[in-house]
């Protein structure tokens, strides 16, 4: 008998083969500019989608306790199904508690012995292994090849069961659009019926028109309606034979409340604002505009963009430099995708800018340019490297971010760091660099002034709008990276100090949090130590968390309050990295800013803990 070491040394030769050859998968933490998940429309964290799963939960629980056929069943689900057949114009639904049992239990069931399925190469896996698991003969035609399933199908005209034709809507990793009338068209010539997944339409795309040969349609909860689960769409007979037959749904725990009570809910804000779809695909095809302008060959119709670079090793190469711009753009490999086709898969969503899409295809077109043989190409001056540096940021106006830079600024000096100071933006009449530069004794060599000063005291798309202006994100980004790369010293480390709180509104689809997640830098969040302090710190805790930004501790201003950090410590032990729970300081309110103060203070050792940046021990700022 063998031992189960030997096992063990088994996989792990297999794991050193993969690591070899660049195909080996290590899970990844969110960080940067998000354009790679699938939440296309921001639905995730659409407070009304929040309230809703959370007022289910109160009421319902957390999970539905049994499979649907026994105790499981809730009033949530058939909602669920109800909002998403009136959505969808179908006849009825089936949720289920993802896409891929969706998939199983609908091909599992209809698919019988002695029909045939015919699978388009380029399906997801849920419709494969569901097409594997019926017990009909399961088949590949090449992707969207009409002609040669045509040959198909009129060569086993005399089959004696059914045919079946199964095709994403929206193809999954190459982001191209299925030849769907085509399909229906030769499926009704032919006696075949069509199944479609739309886990990347739905919500992005129009729902379909009814069609006899259009059987059945797959939804998925977790792309487009930013949440979990997945349903079946199609008449009462077939979604009542799948309840009683679909193995994928019988044989397993029901949809948890909160998600079908979500999925209700984001129903509702996609039938409530088209124009997000809309937004979506126009920043899609803008991306693929410009990257065709370039001559790159791309591929996709709708919220996905497909870059094929063909080797694994490039592939991850140009994703990493990505990552280290700013940008969450994540490498496909195989065996997700056919060999020789490994690429960079790029979703847009309805929440990115124009401008930020600018920025994006500048920087794909620099690092695909790069080539293969390019020992680095994450930047466009590998020579001038940018500095440590992390964001000072709050969760209200008024909280004490400017004293709180300037406490940060003398404990990075007393680290032996050389401080430097930047408040990108200026709104009122205060002049918080002169703030800084006093209380921190730094010069103005050292502290330049803001890039942006506008003199209404409001937040930053009021203030600029006062003056007939627009302020968009990607130009004060270029802008704040020449400032920093125009003074860089091996040594220094900068603290960039945001204007007002952590989601006050730039212009119309950009905040505060969009500058601080495209810089992708650590975060000191300031906020008050007293009355309020919990809802609008777990609130900034979670924005910040959601957007992939590292917090490097939390600074509360007033006189100490031992429950509220009781309250937060949970929280910022969760968000801290191997064990460590993140730093909680209780910072007072100094009757009497004078240098000498703030100086003591740091001297006490009461910051030593938070996680700053210093030239030897901490992420840079993402290269432009």
């Amino acid at each position: 008998m063998s031992r189960p070491d030997s096992l063990d040394a088994h996989w792990q030769s297999r794991l050193d083969a993969l690591a070899s050859d660049d195909l080996l998968r290590t899970a990844q933490l969110p960080q940067g500019r998000d354009f790679s998940s699938n939440d296309t429309l921001g639905l995730s964290r659409d407070p009304a989608v929040i309230a809703a799963a959370q007022r289910a939960c109160q009421r319902d629980g957390v999970g539905a306790r049994a499979a649907r056929l026994l105790r499981g069943e809730l009033a949530v689900h058939q909602q669920a199904e109800q909002a998403l057949a009136e959505w969808q114009g179908s006849e009825a639904a089936l949720l289920c508690p993802s896409g891929f049992q969706a998939n199983l239990a609908l091909l599992g069931s209809v698919a019988e012995k002695g029909d045939l399925v015919y699978s388009d190469r380029l399906n997801h896996a849920s419709l494969i292994d569901g097409a594997r698991a019926s017990l009909a003969d399961a088949r590949v035609y090449p992707h969207q090849d009409v002609a040669a399933l045509r040959t198909r199908l009129q060569r086993d005209r005399d089959s004696a069961g059914r045919r079946w034709v199964v095709t994403e809507r929206i193809f999954s990793m190459d982001g191209d659009a299925a030849p769907l009338q085509e399909l229906l068209d030769l499926c009704e010539a032919e006696d075949a019926w069509l199944i479609v997944d739309e886990a990347h339409a739905a919500g992005v795309l129009p729902p379909l028109p009814a069609h006899p040969r259009l059987v059945a349609r797959i939804l998925t909860g977790g792309k487009a309606l930013g949440v979990a689960g997945g349903a079946i769409l199609g008449s009462r007979a077939l979604i009542e034979w799948i309840r009683n037959r679909g193995r994928g749904f019988v044989y397993t725990t029901a949809t948890p409340p909160p998600v079908a009570a979500a999925l209700t809910a984001a129903v509702r804000q996609i039938r409530a604002r088209p124009e997000l779809g809309e937004r979506c695909l126009a920043r899609a095809e803008q991306l693929r505009c410009k990257l065709r302008e370039q001559g790159w060959p791309v591929t996709g119709d709708a919220a996905i963009t497909s870059i094929v670079l063909g080797d694994a090793a490039r592939t991850m190469q140009a994703a990493t430099s990505l990552q280290a711009e700013g940008w969450d753009v994540r490498a496909i490999r195989p065996p997700t995708v056919p060999e020789g086709t490994s690429r960079l898969r790029v979703v847009c969503h309805a929440d990115h800018s124009e401008q930020e899409i600018e920025a994006l295809s500048e920087s794909l077109t620099q690092v695909l340019a790069a080539g293969p043989s390019a020992p680095a190409i994450a930047g466009r001056e590998q020579a001038r490297p940018l500095p440590s540096a992390c964001v000072v940021a709050g969760t209200d106006t008024g909280v004490g971010k400017t004293v709180a830079s300037a406490l940060l600024a003398l404990e990075l000096e007393r680290r032996g760091a050389q401080v430097r100071y930047l408040k990108p933006i200026q709104t009122g009449d205060d002049d918080d660099t002169h703030t800084v530069r006093q209380l921190a004794q730094l010069d103005a060599q050292h502290s330049p002034g803001p890039l942006l000063h506008f003199p209404l005291p409001a937040s930053p798309d009021q203030a600029a709008e006062e003056v007939g202006a627009r302020l968009d994100l990607a130009p004060v980004i270029a802008a704040v990276r020449e400032t920093l790369r125009s003074a860089t010293a091996p040594e220094a480390s900068w603290l960039i100090e945001g204007a007002g709180g952590l989601r006050v509104p730039w212009n119309e689809h950009e905040d505060q949090l969009d500058f601080f997640a495209r810089l992708n830098l650590p975060v000191v969040l300031v906020a008050r130590s007293g009355l309020g302090t919990l809802n609008h710190s777990l609130l900034s805790l979670d924005a910040l968390q959601a957007r992939g930004l590292r917090l490097a501790g939390l600074l509360l201003v007033g006189p100490h309050h031992a429950a509220n950090h009781a309250s937060l410590a949970p929280r910022l032990a969760q968000m801290g990295r191997q064990g460590t729970p993140l730093p909680c300081v209780s910072v007072p309110h100094f009757a009497d800013l004078r240098p000498s103060r703030l100086h003591a203070f740091v001297a006490s050792g009461a910051l030593s803990e938070l996680a700053l940046p210093t030239p030897h021990a901490s992420p840079q700022l993402s290269h432009a």
